[in-house]
């Protein structure tokens, strides 16, 4: 074969591998498969060294995070803050997720007015998707025929089911569950102000086993079962997913608070909170007594409320724990805690008797460092713009 040949065979080839290459991208861009294994290494998956398979939600830089199992969002109030532009937004994250349903969506969220989430959820409904909705009596469907509301009745005039717990406790849960196989939870409302003015954190578990105890608990409140009436199911509410331990709590039932300051307990390092209400002392007073013991210890509450007489606020400030209120005119809404850098507790419980007794409530807890980090990582933006407790108002004896 002649010089000149091998060369032109050599350019075909090149051309043809190139071509190859090229295609085997766009799928990966398209649909995440890496047909070849180009893009992706073939070991054990570290969930936060993935490549993202969806793009950021925001100019925070930890404002999403997506592996193969799960997926974190932040509110950022700061840059996206408009309900009538919610592209790149949590609500369009949502809408995403409504669309691509093929069985069943099952919703139990404490409030709603979002009309192109409603749009979507009537779409479902219309191509076959089992749409169901339990929610509060008050903050739900008895407030919808307040101004701006009126998205249940449009789920219900197009043939959507909704229910409420029509009970003076809260229905207060804010968890999705996508064709039993994804479920959607965290501390953040389905609505304009919980999206584009509060801070809040959501988090999304691609897991059939996982969503398998949130559809548990779904169906018994369809079923007309709220608060103490509730039966436990804690013993089959645990899962280990790519080797992360996983736990997930509903409240009453299980006696979420008493699980959480064990866990405190035994915290060695470093233990994080942003907190919408705190008003448990058992709890607040565990976090004391790591503090005294060396670990380090730091939160901020949500300002409106933390200077009351019920709020805990008081018995960390007091012990010269560093504590913060924020700095958000709207609510910081998060209920987390952080523990030794590994340990993520979020959901919609605020740390309260209410929380804890009587009000329908869920919590799930993961370990691991990944999530963690990007749980930290927001509370440091929070913290920075948080800002510490005014003596004057809190006198400590």
């Amino acid at each position: 074969m002649s010089r000149s040949s091998r060369k032109n065979n050599a350019s075909c080839f090149g051309l043809i591998f190139l071509a190859i290459f090229v295609l085997v991208g766009i799928i990966y861009t398209a649909t995440g498969s890496d047909l070849l294994g180009i893009f992706t290494s073939t070991g054990t998956p570290q969930s936060s060294t993935l490549t993202p398979l969806l793009p950021p939600t925001n100019t925070f830089d930890v404002g999403t995070s997506v592996s193969s199992w799960w997926e974190i969002y932040f509110t950022d109030p700061l840059t996206v803050n408009d309900p009538n532009n919610y592209a790149g937004s949590i609500e369009d994250t949502l809408i995403q997720k409504i669309n691509a349903a093929q069985t069943s969506i099952h919703i139990a969220s404490f409030e709603f007015n979002l009309t192109p989430v409603a749009e979507a959820l009537v779409a479902a409904h219309n191509r076959g998707v089992d749409v169901r909705w339990v929610t509060d009596d008050e903050s739900g469907l008895g407030a919808d025929g307040n101004p701006g509301r009126g998205q249940f009745a449009l789920l219900q005039n197009a043939g959507i089911q909704v229910r409420s717990d029509d009970r003076s406790a809260l229905m207060h849960n804010k968890f999705w569950v996508f064709d039993g196989q994804t479920v959607w939870s965290g501390s953040t409302n389905i609505t304009a102000s919980g999206i584009f003015e509060q801070d809040s954190n959501v988090i999304v578990i691609h897991s059939p086993e996982v969503a398998a105890m949130y559809e548990r608990q779904f169906s018994e409140m369809w079923d007309g079962q709220f608060g103490p009436q509730l039966p436990s199911t804690v013993e089959l509410q645990s899962a280990n997913l790519n080797g992360t331990n996983i736990q997930v709590l509903f409240s009453p039932e299980d006696h979420v608070v008493d699980k959480l300051i064990a866990l405190v307990n035994t915290s060695q390092a470093s233990i994080r909170f942003l907190a919408f209400s705190f008003t448990d002392y058992p709890l607040a007073d565990a976090m004391r007594q790591r503090a005294a013991a060396g670990v380090d210890v730091s939160g901020v509450w949500e300002t409106v409320g933390s200077e009351t007489d019920a709020s805990e606020l008081k018995t960390l400030f007091c012990a010269h724990i560093p504590v913060r209120q924020d700095g958000n005119p709207q609510f910081m809404h998060n209920k987390f805690i952080v523990i030794d850098s590994r340990i993520v507790i979020t959901g919609s419980l605020n740390y309260s008797s209410s929380a804890d007794e009587s009000n329908n409530e869920n919590v799930i807890i993961l370990d691991n460092p990944d999530v963690a980090a990007l749980y930290l990582q927001y509370f440091d933006r929070i913290w920075g713009q948080a800002h510490a407790p005014d003596p004057v108002k809190i006198p400590c004896q």
